[in-house]
C-alpha cells in the first residue's frame, strides 16, 4: 500500500497526517478555513485520502500553519512513493476556473524545485493570506523531492487562481503517480 503517516511538532505548528495515494477517506481541518477548503479540492481532485490535523499559531498570521503543512505534505509524499518506481513520473494538468486559467508541470525526480508564477489581486481568502500560496507549494516541493511548475496565466480572482492552483496540482500528481508495472522511469536506473 502506497501510504504514510507524519507527525510533525515545533514551537509553531502540531501536524498529523496521513496519505494514500489510493484514495480513502479526506480530512481536513487546520484552523484556517479557506486553507481546508483548497486541501481538500487536492484530495478529491487528486484521488488521495488524506487525513490533515494542524494546531498551529494563527495568533499570529497564517504563514507557520500553511507552510509547515506543506512540509508535512511532501513528507508524506516521499515517503508513500518509496523509491520513486514503477509510476509515470511525470504529469501536467490545466484547471481553468470562471476567469482564471492555472497549469501545473512536474516531475517526481528526486531534484526539488520550484517555478511559481501568480500574482494575487487580493491580500487575503477569508483568513488565508494569499502570499502563503508560493510558501506552501515551495514547501512541498522542496520535501517531496519533486520538480513542480505551476503558473496562473490569467485571472483577477484570488480564490480562483489558488483553487485552479491546487486542483491543476492534483491532477498533475494523480497522473505522475499513477502505477505503470515497470521500474524506475530514468536512464541512470535510480532517483
Amino acid at each position: 500500500m502506497r501510504t504514510s503517516a507524519i507527525e510533525r511538532n515545533t514551537k509553531e505548528t502540531q501536524i498529523k497526517m496521513q496519505l494514500n495515494l489510493d484514495g480513502g477517506d479526506v480530512e481536513i481541518s487546520t484552523g484556517i478555513g479557506f486553507f481546508d477548503h483548497m486541501l481538500n479540492a487536492f484530495a478529491v481532485h487528486g484521488g488521495f485520502g488524506l487525513n490533515v490535523k494542524v494546531t498551529g499559531d494563527l495568533e499570529v498570521d497564517t504563514h507557520h500553519t500553511v507552510e509547515d503543512t506543506g512540509i508535512a505534505l511532501g513528507l508524506a509524499f516521499k515517503d508513500a512513493l518509496g523509491d520513486m518506481g514503477g509510476i509515470n513520473r511525470y504529469g501536467s494538468f490545466y484547471i481553468p476556473m470562471d476567469e482564471s486559467l492555472a497549469m501545473c508541470a512536474l516531475d517526481i525526480s528526486n531534484r526539488p524545485f520550484l517555478v511559481f508564477h501568480a500574482e494575487f489581486n487580493e491580500e487575503r481568502c477569508g483568513d488565508y493570506e494569499t502570499c502563503c500560496t508560493e510558501e506552501f507549494f515551495r514547501a512541498f516541493a522542496m520535501n517531496s523531492g519533486i520538480t513542480l511548475h505551476l503558473n496562473v496565466l490569467y485571472g483577477s480572482n484570488s480564490h480562483h487562481q489558488i483553487e485552479a492552483l491546487f486542483k491543476a496540482m492534483a491532477h498533475a500528481l494523480k497522473i505522475a503517480v499513477t502505477q505503470n508495472n515497470g521500474g524506475i522511469l530514468s536512464t541512470k536506473g535510480v532517483l
